[in-house]
């Protein structure tokens, strides 16, 4: 989940003052906290994102890649003039930088008036080298990290602190407010069936809940199925266990009501999700086609309205061409989280390496810190981040 820290650089992004992300991080926090991705260098890669080597399409996974080091994955890209096998984008020790992760980086450190150096020791080349990019045309680095680093004797200011605190007196300082964070997870649920004539009609059906990536990529988000039939008592219950979740019936052609209680992974802000799914097997339920985004802004707004989790909506339900199958896309909120103030550190050590009236750290209180790392510099045009 997203640190204070990540969401306060999402919003320094939507005010227009943060303008760059440099990560050396391969756990997807960025990209799913809401940093944009044409504003964000991955340098090591995403260890949830795979890549198409022959058309450069980049497929965002809600599950951990199965492999590193850019090897092939067992899926391949969906464009349909394409389909090259897939390959991750996490980088082995051996492995060069990518040059398009690279480039943007230090093109954005030259241009930067202010790089902000958050909780990275500045040790591992070539990245630690380009923050000194930006001194070159007139600006500024600042460093927040625990420990001492390599690179601040090259700082305009040090702070030794907790990342965390830091920026939420930035913010606070900003006027900034931090929204808090709503995750949203997508998953689909196929119902087939196959009509058959005997003395009466009857149906053989399934239903299954899979991954939107796949029917064979995990859905890291759900634990288990129970699906029940509140209208027909008479039916057994049934709990699946073991992905995929799929259930084969035989029944006689009449209506039915089916509940899926879709039961979430430790770590979601709640225990379960239950979704009504009528099925009426001689008569389609009709095509839904909504704008995911804004399906998807309106489960955040309304989340972070009633500040509780477990609200979903149906994006997409299509039926299949030539076949009696009907796939429903369901968007689901599977975890809140509220970013409260946090009580700033009595006081903070804090280096102004530029300013020669003291060499000697300095102890003040973490406002008055961001009094000095602000002092006199107006408003900070581009800010970059590492």
């Amino acid at each position: 989940m997203p640190s204070l820290t990540h969401v306060a650089l999402v919003e320094l992004e939507k005010a227009g003052i943060l303008k760059f992300v440099i990560s050396q991080n391969v756990d997807s926090i960025h990209l799913r906290s809401g940093i944009p991705r044409e504003k964000l260098a991955e340098l090591h890669g995403n260890s949830f994102m795979e890549i198409c080597p022959s058309c450069g399409a980049e497929y965002l996974r809600d599950f951990e890649v199965e492999t590193i080091g850019m090897k092939e994955t067992p899926r391949r890209c969906s464009d349909i003039k394409c389909g090259a096998k897939l390959r991750d984008t996490v980088l082995d020790w051996e492995d060069a930088l990518p040059p398009k992760e690279m480039n943007a980086a230090s093109k954005h450190c030259r241009m930067a008036d202010v790089v902000l150096c958050l909780g990275t020791s500045l040790q591992i080349t070539p990245a630690c080298n380009l923050p000194l990019k930006s001194l070159r045309g007139g600006g500024k680095i600042v460093i927040v990290n625990l420990q001492p680093t390599p690179k601040d004797k090259k700082a305009w200011l040090v702070v030794h602190g907790m990342v965390d605190q830091v920026m939420a007196g930035v913010m606070e300082r900003l006027n900034c407010q931090i929204s808090p964070y709503v995750r949203i997870d997508l998953f689909h649920v196929i119902f087939n069936q196959t009509h058959c004539i005997g003395e009466r009609k009857y149906t053989k059906w399934s239903l299954r809940v899979i991954s939107v990536h796949g029917e064979k990529a995990p859905l890291s988000f759900i634990k288990s199925v129970e699906i029940s039939f509140p209208d027909r008592p008479e039916l057994k219950v049934a709990v699946l266990q073991k992905q995929p979740f799929v259930l084969k019936r035989e029944m006689l052609l009449r209506p039915l009501d089916i509940l899926l209680k879709i039961n979430l992974s430790d770590g979601c802000g709640c225990q379960f999700v239950n979704i009504d799914f009528p099925v009426n097997f001689e008569e389609s339920s009709g095509c839904v086609n909504l704008d995911k985004d804004k399906v998807i802004q309106k489960l955040k707004d309304v989340t972070v309205q009633d500040q509780c989790c477990g609200k979903f909506s149906v994006i997409e339900r299509k039926n299949v061409p030539g076949q009696k199958k009907e796939l429903s896309t369901y968007a689901v909120v599977t975890n809140i989280v509220k970013y409260g103030a946090i009580a700033p550190i009595a006081k903070l050590s804090v280096v102004n390496t530029v300013a020669k009236r003291s060499k000697e750290k300095v102890d003040i209180r973490s406002d008055d810190c961001l009094m000095a790392s602000c002092e006199g510099e107006g408003t900070m045009k581009k800010l970059r981040v590492q």
